[in-house]
């Protein structure tokens, strides 16, 4: 007698994908066409060329002809800075340092919460699905941009310097307000420890806006509470002066006498490293945060083929001038590819995708759950029309996206299997009222130096 087969489980998804080139960011299988992307409880269940022979699926999406990608990893924004957008990027240096343009200490909570999540909402636009921020007012914005649904890695911006005074040439460094900020930033630490998409870090704003006893405190309080550190290390010429005067040596060595040189720093910009400072960097395991459009914009590199061959992780931001972290891997090839005088295998694609997930996931200490298509990750993905002229034809899809592509092709953006951009909009927030309110928020902080721009 014969025994019927037992009848086969099929697989429940909340969401599917089907039909799209996946670009998986996974060396082991970088490229999967006409894929199939199965994603249950805010995990990808399934990644393969086929979908599972039984399956249920809450909603089927067909994608032909489009391409979907890990959530990019922007490690370093900030969003508040929307404010000096279109000015301070030619003015030729960061706008903390800049005399005559609107400074983070002259924005209220209202003004922070209008402009944080306008800049949080374009980046997540172009596909964004994990923002480092850091600026004033991080208890506010924090909330403001949590209602988006993005995971955000916010810092209150922590130094000892007076910034009132930086802008005038003048570095008096006042314990009390190194003891205001670093307890900020703390209490923000406290406030969202455990929330499923919100990981606070800490960020000592530069080694010339912290005194070398305060830096001291910072890598305690990270050592402590296993934080990592944002800071910007090797921004300018006159951090390097400054450094040098003070201390005879350069921000990565001071760094690393204060112990916070180790796996758990990330350094925004690092243009004036030197290849000394490069390997301490690699020895020690810490990681570069590549920013290339607003170095090149400033009429600077930073050396990122020196840093790669020391063996430095590299992530990649988008800072102040844009939030399009497509954009930016092709800034960052480009501006390798000048340096080095030639196209080869070292700069290729490949490579600055990886600094845009992996890199930037790594550098958070969030590589095994985030940064790539892979079964167990978390469900963050954005999903690219690349069926416009374009982004045709098909031949080398990582290779399209990175040459021609635009943050403005996303059509869809998930986290943790929750859609929050379809059909190119936000689907939690009204973008038209974020929109006006920033541009109300700017308006009041430029007041009579903006009216050349607004008249």
């Amino acid at each position: 007698m014969e025994h019927a087969a037992p009848p086969l489980t099929p697989h429940f998804f909340d969401l599917l994908l089907l039909d799209a080139i996946a670009l998986t960011a996974d060396p082991a299988r970088p490229e999967i066409r006409g894929s199939a992307i199965g994603i249950r409880d805010g995990c990808i269940t399934w990644l393969d060329a086929q979908p599972p022979a039984h399956y249920q699926a809450t909603r089927t999406l067909r994608l032909p002809g489009h391409f979907v990608t890990p959530g990019f990893v922007n490690v370093h924004t900030h969003g508040i800075l929307t404010m000096v957008r279109g000015v301070a990027a030619d003015l030729g240096f960061a706008p903390s340092y800049t005399p005559g343009i609107p400074k983070g200490t002259q924005v209220d909570p209202a003004q922070a919460r209008a402009l944080a999540r306008l800049g949080a909402l374009e980046a997540l636009l172009f596909g964004s699905t994990v923002i480092g921020d850091n600026f004033v007012h991080a208890d506010v914005s924090t909330e403001a941009v949590v209602e988006l649904g993005v995971r955000l890695c916010p810092s209150w911006r922590i130094h000892d310097v007076d910034f009132a005074r930086v802008a005038h040439g003048d570095w008096h460094h006042d314990p009390a307000i190194g003891q205001r900020t670093l307890e900020a930033g703390l209490a923000l630490h406290a406030r969202w420890a455990g929330h499923p998409r919100v990981r606070v870090n800490l960020a000592a704003h530069a080694v010339d806006t912290c005194s070398d006893g305060f830096l001291k405190e910072v890598a305690a309080a990270s050592a402590q509470h296993g934080l990592t550190v944002s800071t910007h290390l090797g921004q300018s010429q006159v951090e390097v002066d400054r450094v040098r005067e003070r201390s005879g040596r350069t921000s990565t060595e001071v760094l690393e006498d204060v112990g916070l040189l180790n796996e758990r720093l990330m350094g925004g910009h690092c243009i004036y490293v030197t290849p000394s400072d490069a390997r301490k960097m690699a020895a020690a395991g810490a990681h570069a945060v590549h920013i290339p459009k607003c170095n090149a914009t400033s009429g600077r590199l930073a050396p990122t083929p020196m840093l790669q061959r020391a063996g430095v992780n590299m992530a990649l931001a988008t800072d102040t001038q844009h939030g399009d972290m497509v954009e930016l891997m092709r800034w960052a090839l480009v501006t390798a590819r000048v340096q080095e005088g030639k196209v080869d295998d070292s700069w290729q694609p490949h490579h600055v995708f990886h600094m845009a997930t992996m890199g930037g996931a790594k550098a958070l200490g969030m590589a095994d759950t985030l940064g790539s298509l892979a079964v167990g990750k978390a469900a963050d993905l954005v999903v690219f029309d690349a069926n416009r002229p374009h982004l045709r034809p098909h031949v080398n899809p990582l290779g399209n996206l990175v040459h021609t592509g635009q943050g403005r092709d996303v059509r869809m953006v998930v986290v943790a299997g929750e859609v929050l951009v379809e059909d190119g909009r936000p689907t939690k927030v009204d973008m038209e009222a974020v929109c006006a309110e920033a541009e109300a928020a700017s308006r009041a902080l430029w007041g009579g130096e903006g009216r050349r721009y607004w008249e």
